[in-house]
Order: structure tokens, then sequence, then C-alpha cells
């Protein structure tokens, strides 16, 4: 299905990019990988506009088009309490800025029937405090996301994920942790992989400038004190 598609990845060393990332190639793809830890991808921090231009032309002196762009790196995660002006600047630059540009950087060379994804968060409508600088540039990615599916309307579809609770690890949890979730366990990054190939392939080919949330449930749980066994505790 992605033979020889060319695609991007952004924060692809780890976690969910690196599964993405990883999905891609099993299917034939060529998969360029920009992510500030080190290894065999190309080295360098998003938050910067030289390095997004150095990397895009990196990109297209080896290809001459490209299929698909996964924005998925991850800002940084500061509150209101410890957060600074530049962090928060930071994490903006990280998760609204950078997605943007690279997409503007690359928008000439998309090829016919490209698709874009974002990864967003459940945090983009629901919060825990001391969050604000993810949350934001969270909330921030999964509108950019309606916007670019109107301005590249006919050329490119944009879509966007938001993750609930992804254990990276894979780690199999029981207890509270799995059950308070309806669907019964926490996620892993197959669950956003899956979805990603599948919003990037002809099969999703009507749906774009929109938003899934891939959380286990979470958001659609309504919680109160003492209902379900639900208790508040530390107010």
């Amino acid at each position: 299905m992605f033979k020889n598609k060319v695609v991007i990845v952004t924060g692809g060393a780890n976690g969910i990019g690196r599964c993405i990332a990883d999905e891609f190639r099993k299917q034939g793809a060529i998969v360029s990988v920009i992510d500030k830890q080190k290894g065999e991808h190309y080295v360098g921090d998003i938050s910067k506009k030289e390095v997004l231009e150095a990397f895009a032309s990196e990109v297209l002196s080896k290809h001459n088009k490209v299929d698909i762009i996964v924005n998925n790196a991850l800002p940084l995660m500061k509150g209101i309490d410890e957060c600074s002006y530049e962090e928060f600047q930071y994490a903006l630059s990280v998760g609204v800025t950078a997605p943007f540009y690279l997409v503007k950087l690359f928008m000439p060379h998309l090829a016919e029937g490209a698709s874009i994804v974002n990864v967003s968060s459940s945090r983009d409508r629901m919060s825990q405090p001391q969050t604000e600088s993810y949350t934001a540039a969270k909330g921030g990615i999964a509108a950019l996301t309606h916007a670019l599916a109107v301005s590249l309307s006919g050329r490119v579809r944009v879509n966007s994920i938001s993750p609930g609770w992804i254990d990276t690890a894979y780690t199999i949890y029981e207890g509270p942790d799995a059950t308070q979730q309806p669907a019964g366990r926490v996620g892993n990054p197959m669950d956003i992989a899956n979805m990603v190939l599948f919003l990037c392939s002809d099969k999703a080919g009507f749906i774009t400038g929109e938003n899934i949330c891939i959380d286990g449930g979470m958001t659609r749980q309504m919680i109160y004190h003492r209902d379900n066994g639900w208790v508040l505790e530390n107010i």
C-alpha cells in the first residue's frame, strides 16, 4: 500500500513516532525521521527554523516529492507555576509552529493524494493541573489541522489523532489503571500507528479536517464525586 511512498515523521526515534515509522517501513515506504535524540536519523531540534529548512533540503535532495507527513514530535510539558515564558514559547514552537512550517516547506512538493497526520492529544479537550505548555500546543495543532485541511482542500488530506494514555513500553496494566477505561486497558503505540496508516491510505479518502480521539473511551466517561465509586480527594 505504501511501497516507495516518501514519509516524514517528526519525533520518530522513540515511542509512538518510532512505531509509526517502523510500520510504514514494513509497508515498503521510504521514511525520513527527524528527532533531537542522537541516532541514524536526521538529528535536530525542530523548534529552530534553520533546522527545519536544512532537514527539508536534505529530504528533497534525495526525493522529488513527499507523500506523507506525520507531525508527532513531543512538546515540553510544564505548568503555570514553573513554566517560563521561554519554555512556553519552546513548547508552542515544537508543537504548533514546526508542524506549520514543515508543511509550508514541503507544500510545493506534496504528491497527488498526499496526506498529513498531526498527533495531538486528548489533552486538547481536557486537562490535569500544571500542564499548560503541552496542553496549549496540543490544542493548537488540533486547530491547525482543520485550517490546513481547508487551505489544502482538493490537494492534500489533513487529519489529527488525539491519543489518550499510551504506554510506549507496552506495559500490561491491571486493576484500576485498566478498568477505569471503558476499553478495559491502557493503550499502546500500535493503537496510534494503525490509525495513522489508515488515515494515510486510500481507504480514508473521504476523511479530512477530522480529529480522531483514541483514548479507550476516557473522554466520553462522565465522572462525578461519589458516582460509581469515584471519590474526589485532596481538594
